[in-house]
Order: structure tokens, then C-alpha cells, then sequence
């Protein structure tokens, strides 16, 4: 996988407040930390939770253009604009970063939302994202305690966790993100 770590850092970071860039960072740290634990590739973990929030703080109104004018998923303008940043990030690691590993491009589309069949990458920069270092929320010490012992309950848990602030907050859940949870519920039981 070839590209210039540095460059690709500098423009990430240039498009965002340095509080998120520091946490770009933090998730880069995690990602390649689960990626030992777990058997994953910590090059592509890296690359992904580079680009991952690429495009947050971008306008809504430029994400939802990219997201109408390059037939991304429309479906997410239904949704909280939340989950807008992960397709349009995904585009942009495509199209303006020439990132072509499917793999890394569905990491960062998933990362907010989760899906079913998650890959282990995309379970990697997911949970990363829930347990960097400088996250501080309700429940993420629970959180980063089970991604030590599972890949899974781990991010059972932190799906678990913006379920639960999402009914607290009365907002609308995306289907995705419950069908994500099922289905790693599903697989620890053995019921898949």
C-alpha cells in the first residue's frame, strides 16, 4: 500500500480543528494496537483511521452534495448528519487520496454506522474510534476493558452505548447500526 504518510497526515489534519486531529491520532493509536491484538493488518488500520474523519468537519451542505451529485448512499440524508462524514470519507480517500484497497475505503465508510458481515478491518477502526485516548464519555472505560479480551464485546458494547444515548436523546437510530449490533451479538452466541 503506497502513499506518503506524512502528506496524507499534513492534508487530513489541515481539514479539520486540532482537537479532532488529536484525535485522529488517538484512533490511529488504538487502531494499530487492536490490529496486533487481533490479527489484523496494522498498515491498513493505520491508513484508515488516518482518513476516517476526513471530511467531519466539512458543511453539511458540501457533504450532502457529495453524497446527491456522486450517487453515494442517499439514504443516509434521512438520517442524523452524523453519519454523513463516513460515505462522503470514504469518497474522498477514493477519489482525492487514490486509496483503491476496498478493504481500508469500507473501514472508513463504516466506522460511524457499523454493518453487518463487519469485517475484521472494518471491527478495528470502528472500536478504535470508541476507545482512543482521548475519549471520555459514559461507559468507555467498560468499553476499552472489553476490547482487551474481545474484538466483539468490545464493540458490542460501544454500539450498545450510542444506542442507548440515541433512545436517551429520542433520535432516530440507524437501521444499519442495529442490524451491525445483531449481528455481532448473533456471532458471539453462535446463532448466525
Amino acid at each position: 500500500m503506497e502513499y506518503n504518510r506524512r502528506e496524507l497526515m499534513q492534508s487530513v489534519s489541515a481539514q479539520m480543528p486540532e482537537k479532532r486531529w488529536q484525535h485522529t491520532l488517538g484512533v490511529m493509536s488504538s487502531a494499530a494496537e487492536l490490529a496486533h491484538r487481533y490479527g489484523g493488518d496494522p498498515d491498513k488500520a493505520e491508513l484508515a483511521a488516518i482518513l476516517h474523519d476526513v471530511a467531519k468537519y466539512w458543511p453539511v451542505e458540501r457533504q450532502r452534495a457529495v453524497i446527491e451529485e456522486n450517487g453515494l448512499n442517499k439514504e443516509l440524508l434521512l438520517y442524523d448528519k452524523q453519519l454523513w462524514h463516513a460515505e462522503v470519507g470514504a469518497f474522498v480517500a477514493e477519489h482525492e487520496y487514490g486509496v483503491t484497497d476496498r478493504e481500508v475505503l469500507d473501514a472508513v465508510r463504516y466506522h460511524t454506522s457499523g454493518r453487518q458481515q463487519m469485517t475484521l478491518l472494518d471491527r478495528i477502526v470502528c472500536l478504535a474510534d470508541y476507545i482512543e485516548p482521548g475519549r471520555d464519555f459514559p461507559g468507555v472505560d467498560r468499553i476499552r476493558e472489553l476490547s482487551m479480551k474481545s474484538l466483539e464485546e468490545g464493540l458490542i458494547a460501544g454500539l450498545d452505548s450510542t444506542i442507548s444515548l440515541l433512545i436517551a436523546k429520542r433520535r432516530i437510530i440507524f437501521p444499519l447500526t442495529v442490524l451491525a449490533r445483531n449481528d455481532l451479538v448473533r456471532k458471539l452466541e453462535g446463532t448466525e
